[in-house]
């Protein structure tokens, strides 16, 4: 057994050491996948730059998703069999040839599902079900802003909210990401680096003039969406993709300008106006909530299988070349769900 180790915060070229795991038996509640796939995450790239307070000490084995087969099963594990195909969530480990994870994080996947796209199912499209579903109660017709809307979780988000009929508004930084938007089904796609996101929505709608918004990204962009967000408006925050930039080097400069940029917020405010800003972390839902964590992913598989969902894949790494794919998820030329395979 084998697992890419995260041993030092900074560039991927030397961030990560292969090295050889003894991994332990499953506890009562866990299975042992051996993996095909792992996924990559944002979250990954702030963890290998020092930024991700929820990463355990160096080294550590990073990553949230796999898809493989269960090899070995708690004693109190009844649902599952060895061999088994599976998708899963992992509260970390995943970057590895075997992982143990909680049941609650693990749901049965066709034989002829292709494993990248399972994948995606796992974090990428539980959190947006989440965030969508749980947190937003997406209605039909509402006007929805999704920022970084070309990624993995911003895919699905868009795939959910038309699935739901909203009027969806979404960001990316490219011509090429803009044409995949519309693909998808975005109404009225963004180049934020060309466009003001704010200055654009106003000009057209007004303030105050979003439903529902969904920000990845943090710091003013989250300032700025909120005079956008009309009475009853919901804002779900699941990331804060500013603080890392495109370089390797940890800058508190950057930590503190995002910091300081959602700005100051007071209580009335939000319920003068009925409105509300909401966090979503799937690793705290996996802990605290296991049930719903549980809920989400069976349900997400479910609508897969139906069709009413897609994933993208943007593109499939050797695991030998995870360096190289950390770049590429960093400098944001990805679209959808970005995977390695052993």
């Amino acid at each position: 057994m084998e697992a890419y180790h995260l041993i030092k915060n900074g560039s991927s070229k030397t961030a990560f050491e292969l090295r050889e795991i003894n991994l332990e038996e499953p506890t009562k509640n866990q299975v042992q996948i051996e993996v095909e796939v792992f996924g990559l995450n944002f979250a990954d790239v702030m963890a290998r730059l020092g930024y991700y307070k929820a990463c355990p000490p160096l080294p550590t084995v990073i990553g949230y998703d796999v898809v493989g087969r269960i090899t070995k099963l708690g004693n109190q594990v009844k649902d599952f069999k060895v061999g088994q195909r599976v998708t899963a969530l992992t509260r970390f480990g995943a970057y590895s040839t075997h992982v143990n994870t909680s049941y609650y994080g693990v749901v049965p996947i066709e034989e002829d599902t292709d494993a990248a796209t399972a994948t995606a199912l796992a974090t990428q499209y539980s959190t947006a079900y989440y965030a969508a579903e749980y947190s937003m109660n997406l209605r039909k017709g509402e006007k929805v802003l999704i920022q970084a809307a070309a990624g993995g979780v911003g895919t699905a988000l868009v795939q959910l909210a038309k699935r739901k009929g909203c009027i969806i508004y979404g960001t990316a930084g490219s011509e090429e990401k803009l044409k995949y938007l519309q693909k998808q089904g975005v109404d009225f796609p963004i180049n934020y680096k060309e466009n003001d996101f704010y200055e654009y929505i106003k000009q057209q709608k007004g303030d105050k003039s979003i439903d529902v918004i969904f920000d990845s990204i943090g710091g003013n962009y989250v300032k700025k969406a909120l005079k956008l967000l009309a009475p009853g408006g919901r804002l779900a925050m699941y990331g804060a993709a500013q603080i890392a930039g495109d370089t390797d080097k940890k800058s508190l400069y950057r930590q503190l300008k995002t910091l300081f940029g959602f700005g100051k917020y007071r209580p009335t405010q939000f319920f003068g106006n009925s409105q509300a800003i909401i966090g979503v972390n799937m690793l705290q839902i996996g802990d605290y909530k296991p049930y719903i964590l549980k809920e989400c992913m069976t349900e997400v598989v479910e609508l897969y299988k139906k069709g009413e969902i897609k994933p993208v894949v943007s593109k499939v790494f050797y695991a030998k070349d995870l360096a190289e794919a950390h770049e590429y998820l960093q400098k944001r030329k990805s679209v959808g769900k970005l995977v390695c395979k052993w």
